[in-house]
């Protein structure tokens, strides 16, 4: 009796034992595959990390290699053009004449029948390295995101992953390669995720890159490659005067964000159009990078261009360098030259803001940061990525200005931006999806019409 009592639940009903030892099987094998799959993304995450890392910090050093050997040696503005020939014989050589840059990526991840070129992350890493040392006007983060991607997919080739996974290790490459360029891990974990799909998120991919990215990072640090870190000046009380002023500068980074995007769409449609060659496009472009450096005196819209995002930042900066640093990485990079828009993004916004906060009497440190973080959220469409940043490179003393910013300006700057590629899945302004790529320029969805 009391063994039959103890096969009973609380209602009396009796309960096989055969049925139990099923639903401890179910539960103990739906444990060991989580465990397995978690300790397998956790180690490929790892090896990209490290891989990753050790590229994009050489990557990084020679980067300030490049930047010194330019400054002590201004001559090399002048060979410029022929740099320029050079990248495109590399690209030629790499099978990649038709290069579509960061797109690749974005178009690997939504297709399975597009892959990274393996041959993509050598010859970014040089063609950057050349724009750099003689003085093109470009960033560096765009460049380590391919690199980043190209080596994830190849470590997914040679473990023999499927499509899907390695989809997840060019996602992870990515983080990685930005959290050891950049220095920002937080960031850089997240950044790949929101960039691709604006509106959803691919969680699959979450493990993977928070691991890679916090490797990476710890490669970058332990080889001698410090973050980055800025300090406001002058913080303001926030109140209703002070938050109508960051309203008003996050709608004007909106706008400027749409500008920049447009100059460099704009600047590619007209070397198309006059210098089909890309050997004649490249050259003519170098030219043109040359006459500007002479037209205007000076070399510091040359390169990335950090050393004038610090001086925003402590609030001193130049009333136009916003728009002549647009003028010149258009000519650069749509003629063919390397880097990405990232920094130059940062440089724009920096400089506009600092402008913004001196003409309105407000902190100009503080708009510098504000200003930077909304014109790289309006191109780049990734608000989350835009504060994450925020955080990692100005503390949380700031937080609530840097937010106001970052929104207005996700809001108002539309659908356009930086990767033609990117998929905007929900509408900004209701609730309402809408599945667009950001580079669609003939769309004239219900979503405008409301």
């Amino acid at each position: 009796m009391k063994e039959t009592e103890s096969k009973s639940n609380k209602s009396g009903h009796f309960i096989d034992p055969r049925i139990l030892k099923q639903v401890h099987s179910m539960y103990v094998l739906r444990i060991w595959f989580n465990l397995k799959n978690g300790v397998r993304w956790i180690l490929l995450a790892a090896i990209v990390g490290v891989v990753v890392g050790a590229f994009s910090s050489s990557f990084a050093y020679l980067l300030g290699v490049m930047k010194e050997t330019r400054e002590a040696n201004p001559w090399l503005l002048y060979l410029l053009p022929f740099g320029g020939l050079v990248i495109v014989f590399l690209y030629g050589v790499g099978h990649m004449k038709k290069d579509k840059g960061t797109n690749i990526l974005m178009s690997a991840v939504h297709d399975e029948n597009i892959d990274v070129p393996p041959m993509l992350a050598p010859v970014i890493y040089i063609s950057t390295l050349i724009t750099h040392l003689l003085g093109g006007s470009a960033g560096r983060e765009g460049a380590a995101l391919q690199m980043g991607g190209s080596l994830g997919n190849t470590i997914g080739r040679l473990f023999k992953l499927s499509e899907g996974d390695r989809k997840i290790l060019v996602m992870s490459g990515m983080s990685a390669a930005f959290s050891a360029v950049f220095g920002t891990p937080l960031a850089a974990a997240i950044f790949p995720m929101e960039m691709i799909s604006v509106g959803i998120m691919q969680y699959s991919a979450l493990v993977p890159c928070i691991f890679s990215s916090l490797v990476a990072n710890r490669f970058a640090t332990r080889v001698g490659l410090l973050p980055e870190n800025y300090d406001i000046l002058d913080m303001p009380y926030l109140n209703l005067a002070s938050s109508g002023k960051m309203i008003l500068l996050g709608t004007l980074c909106a706008g400027l964000s749409v500008i920049f995007v447009m100059c460099l769409k704009t600047a590619a449609r007209l070397y198309e159009k006059y210098f089909p060659n890309p050997y004649l496009k490249v050259f003519v472009g170098g030219c043109l990078v040359i006459l500007l450096t002479v037209l205007t005196g000076t070399t510091i819209y040359n390169g990335a261009g950090t050393d004038i995002i610090t001086m925003a930042i402590e609030g001193e900066t130049i009333p136009w360098a916003f728009a002549l640093k647009i003028i010149f990485t258009a000519v650069t990079l749509a003629a063919g030259y390397k880097g990405g828009e990232i920094v130059p993004a940062f440089f724009v916004g920096s400089t506009f803001g600092c402008v913004f906060g001196t003409i309105m009497g407000i902190s100009p440190s503080l708009c510098a940061a504000a200003g930077m973080l909304a014109l790289f959220c309006g191109v780049t469409n990734c608000p989350i990525t835009s504060m994450l940043i925020g955080f990692e490179l100005f503390g949380f003393s700031g937080v609530k200005f840097l937010l106001i910013a970052i929104s207005i300006s996700f809001m108002l700057s539309g659908y356009s931006g930086l990767y033609r590629e990117q998929i905007i899945v929900y509408s900004k302004y209701h609730p309402k999806y809408i599945n667009r790529f950001s580079g669609d320029e003939d769309f004239t969805g219900s979503d405008y019409e409301e």
